[in-house]
């Protein structure tokens, strides 16, 4: 009877023991999958925004914006000073608009070393390569883009477009001149800085 006392007390303490080192082992579990959840949280939303400056001796000027939301990316712009028409708008390799004419920015920016298209071209696209854009008789001008192919600063050389720029041209793109699609002059410019 002795022995089944001691039995029962043993197996109780070695079931305590197991009950509390699985509760550990569970609360770091829980704590790990916060953590994560809110690093997750912080990559899968971000905003940034800043002024587009004339350039080219233009009127040119705006702003635009970028929301990243999970792996999605949305730019919008919102542009005045053009001229009535089409327009192109590309992201630019360098973040640099310090020269008159914007070409301190360098080409488009153009990561995987694809052919200028239109973007979605089975024959090849920049990252850069938005597209174009009208712009009413009051001047003014409105791109809404959204894309998985971006992001906000997570570090692939592939898809972050923080560092890069943002270019206006005078002129339409025609998807097939190489390397810009012969868009004209750049008549306004924003650098994509935190």
């Amino acid at each position: 009877m002795k022995h089944i006392k001691l039995l029962a007390l043993a197996l109780s303490i070695v079931f305590a023991t197991a009950c509390k080192d699985n509760k550990k082992e569970t609360e770091t579990e829980m704590e790990t999958e916060v953590e994560e959840t809110m690093e997750n949280e912080k990559v899968m939303s971000k905003e940034l925004s800043f002024k587009l400056t004339p350039k080219s001796d233009s009127n040119v000027s705006g702003k635009v914006e970028f929301k990243q939301k999970g792996n999605k990316v949305t730019m919008s712009a919102k542009m005045s000073g053009l001229t009535p028409g089409t327009h192109a708008i590309h992201i630019h390799a360098e973040a640099d608009c310090s020269s008159p004419d914007g070409t301190s920015t360098g080409g488009h920016w153009n990561p995987t070393a694809q052919p200028h298209g239109k973007w979605g071209d089975e024959a090849g696209y920049h990252k850069g390569d938005i597209g174009n854009f009208e712009v009413g008789e009051d001047g003014t001008g409105n791109v809404l883009f959204s894309t998985d192919q971006w992001c906000i600063g997570c570090g692939d050389e592939t898809k972050d477009i923080l560092g890069k720029a943002i270019i206006v041209h005078q002129g339409t793109d025609d998807f097939t001149s190489q390397p810009s699609g012969a868009a004209g002059s750049r008549v306004s410019c924003g650098g994509i800085i935190e």
